[in-house]
């Protein structure tokens, strides 16, 4: 993630979260949007502490939440907290590689990769990957998981099956968000260099690094695998489509202020935003070449990191009150408000 991003700051938070403060909360009745899409409902997870991604089993629904030093497992139905993978330290991501029964996180302090049993959460081991471990995805085409390192400039490939490492390889710039389009190919982007990478989940090959101007800094990305179009976040408020195949930037939406993900829902055609500012921006594939802005949901302030279940087509995001900035110092010239004890809060929407 950013080092910028408000959210991400906390994630190295030292404090443990307390189950004992969970507790649900019903969302006030809204209007539905023109995408359909409302809040359903609010979790309140309480607790202390950061939080980076989340990420949905899509077999069982379950919700995986980072919480800087574990990672909390949520069942989003019943509104509780049902387990807690402990010990990652820097927690950033998860990934899910549901065949293999196997979760895997990134620990960005210790530069390594968490292995858990998906079914009792019993860790099974750790994977070393690189300095500032951040994000990570399953690969189901290579059967490999792919950390992305983002102070090291470099990608991890774990074979999903016996845990190990089988290369860390440069990507020539700092790594945010990766995607697969489940035939082969990875790609990701690189925040600094305004571009996106494209390398060959087998070989680790890189095969193209394109430019993704008028897109700059970009974060979020997801895939609509079936057309090979990249859904790509930009800090400067856009979101923006690429085709897979010449990196070509196929059109732009406006979006929020801070964003951190992006989904896209194959059966709907609904790509999605995440933005700090508290926005979620929905827009519409219309056509392999045409997109849409549909709405632009407000959600609350710092929800800047998603997970979307394929399945039911709901929306996840989580986030905080915040109490005032402390004074900037010469060391730290744009402090960042501190986060309220016990107001960590899962935001549930769906049609």
């Amino acid at each position: 993630m950013p080092k910028k991003n408000l959210c991400a700051c906390a994630v190295f938070a030292l404090l443990l979260f307390s189950p004992l403060a969970a507790s649900h909360l019903s969302a006030a009745p809204q209007s539905t949007g023109a995408s359909g899409y409302y809040l359903i409902k609010k979790v309140k997870l309480g607790g202390t502490g950061g939080w980076d991604y989340l990420e949905v089993d899509p077999a069982t629904h379950r919700l995986f939440i980072s919480r800087g030093t574990h990672v909390i497992v949520v069942d989003p139905d019943q509104g509780k907290i049902i387990g807690d993978i402990p010990d990652t330290q820097g927690v950033h991501g998860i990934a899910l590689a549901d065949e293999f029964n196997k979760g895997f996180t990134t620990n960005g302090r210790t530069s390594d990769s968490t292995i858990f049993d998906l079914t009792s959460l019993k860790i099974l081991g750790n994977a070393k990957t690189d300095k500032d471990s951040d994000a990570v995805i399953y690969d189901p085409f290579s059967k490999r998981v792919f950390t992305f390192n983002g102070d090291a400039n470099t990608a991890s490939a774990i074979d999903a099956a016996s845990g190990k490492v089988a290369s860390t390889f440069p990507l020539g710039g700092g790594p945010e968000f990766g995607a697969s389009d489940g035939k082969g190919k990875i790609f990701v982007n690189l925040e600094d260099k305004s571009s996106l990478v494209k390398f060959d989940a087998k070989t680790l090959k890189i095969e193209n690094t394109w430019p993704l101007a008028p897109c700059e800094s970009p974060s979020g990305l997801a895939i609509d695998a079936a057309h090979e179009i990249l859904v790509v976040g930009c800090h400067n408020k856009l979101m923006a489509f690429v085709d897979g195949n010449s990196g070509k930037v196929l059109g732009t939406v406006p979006i929020g202020q801070g964003v951190d993900a992006n989904r896209f829902d194959p059966v709907t055609g609904y790509a999605f935003a995440s933005c700090g500012d508290g926005t979620l921006t929905i827009a519409h594939e219309d056509s392999p070449t045409k997109f849409s802005l549909v709405e632009m949901i407000q959600t609350q302030r710092g929800a800047r990191t998603m997970a979307l279940d394929n399945a039911t087509h709901a929306v996840y995001l989580v986030t905080a009150e915040f109490g005032p900035a402390p004074a900037a110092t010469a060391d730290n010239p744009r402090p960042r408000p501190a986060i309220l004890p016990d107001t960590f809060t899962l935001l549930i929407y769906g049609k």
